[in-house]
Order: C-alpha cells, then sequence, then structure tokens
C-alpha cells in the first residue's frame, strides 16, 4: 500500500482476449523492466495476448505508442516509462511533453491507451512504484483492459442500437409500401 494514503481503483471487467502491445523506454532500466513484468503478469492472468517493444527512454515513447496503436494490431497499447528527477529543468520538460502527447493520443485514438510513466524524485520512489507490492505497470495494464472491455461494450451497443434502427426503417417502409393510394 502507497505511504501516501491513495489506494488503486480495482480493476471492473478487464475485457479477455484483448490485443495488447506494451512498449517499454529502456532508460531507468530496473524500473521499467520491474514494471513490464507487473504488466505482462497481469495481462496474461486476464487472458490477453501481449507483444513487448523497447525504446530508448520516455520520450521516444509517444512516437512508438501513435505508430503501433495505428498499426490496427491491438486493443490497447501500454507505455511503460520512468522520469527520476535530477539538477536542471530537463525532468519538468520530459514529463510535461511526456504526459501531453499521450493523453493527446488516447483521446485520438480508438485503442486504449492508459498512463504508465513514473514522474519520481527519487531512484527509491521509482523502486516502491515498480515493486510486486505496488507495481504501476501491473495498474496501467488493468486499466487498458478496463478500457477496451469499455470500447467493446460501446461497439456492441452501437452495433445492437444500429440493428435496432434498421430494422424499425424497413417495418416502417414496408408499412408505407402496404397501403396503396386507393385504398383508404
Amino acid at each position: 500500500m502507497s505511504t501516501s494514503g491513495k489506494t488503486p481503483a480495482p480493476s471492473r471487467h478487464p475485457y479477455r482476449g484483448a490485443r495488447v502491445a506494451i512498449v517499454r523506454a529502456r532508460w531507468n532500466d530496473e524500473i521499467t523492466r520491474a514494471l513490464a513484468q507487473g504488466a505482462v503478469a497481469t495481462a496474461l492472468a486476464e487472458g490477453a495476448t501481449v507483444e513487448e517493444f523497447e525504446v530508448a527512454g520516455s520520450f521516444e515513447l509517444p512516437p512508438a505508442v501513435a505508430t503501433i496503436a495505428r498499426s490496427g494490431r491491438f486493443d490497447a497499447v501500454v507505455a511503460l516509462g520512468c522520469l527520476i528527477r535530477g539538477e536542471t529543468a530537463h525532468f519538468d520538460v520530459l514529463a510535461h511533453a511526456v504526459a501531453r502527447s499521450l493523453a493527446e493520443l488516447a483521446t485520438s485514438l480508438s485503442v486504449a491507451i492508459p498512463f504508465g510513466i513514473l514522474t519520481c524524485e527519487t531512484l527509491d520512489q521509482a523502486r516502491a512504484r515498480s515493486s510486486p507490492e505496488h507495481n504501476v505497470g501491473t495498474e496501467a495494464m488493468e486499466a487498458a483492459l478496463e478500457m477496451v472491455s469499455l470500447r467493446h461494450a460501446m461497439a456492441s451497443s452501437a452495433s445492437r442500437a444500429s440493428r435496432s434502427a434498421r430494422t424499425a426503417r424497413s417495418r416502417s417502409a414496408r408499412t408505407k409500401r402496404r397501403r396503396s393510394p386507393g385504398s383508404r
């Protein structure tokens, strides 16, 4: 459990059979490997298929996510990275750019894209958030599978509504055809 008093939201109705890509930044490798292990274990436990990809650092995650998401092969793309504050503004610039870019992709593409990037003050904080007890990679995968489930439910609902509307139009057309102008 987190010392901040926050507890993760429980996952609800993850989508079984989802096709998921994990894109991991190699920068802060120890941490991102642990995040990926948590994400993979969660995906497999929920019946998802997983492909893993790597990029150099967190800044490279958004373009990689965009390319993979646009391939049409995946229901979700889970980006995993770790930024640790240093002595310059570099951390702030990267954290804002990566977060903004991933948020834009998540709202503009029809693929689930959760936020799995750690932004920590210290390596110890990053280790705590990538441990088996509290793994942000696990949480990001849970969020991805929940979003996939929501998208499938909405697509199924839209499909039912479309069929219902076609049936209603079809009945309406048949009714009009049955009445001839002189049958009043």
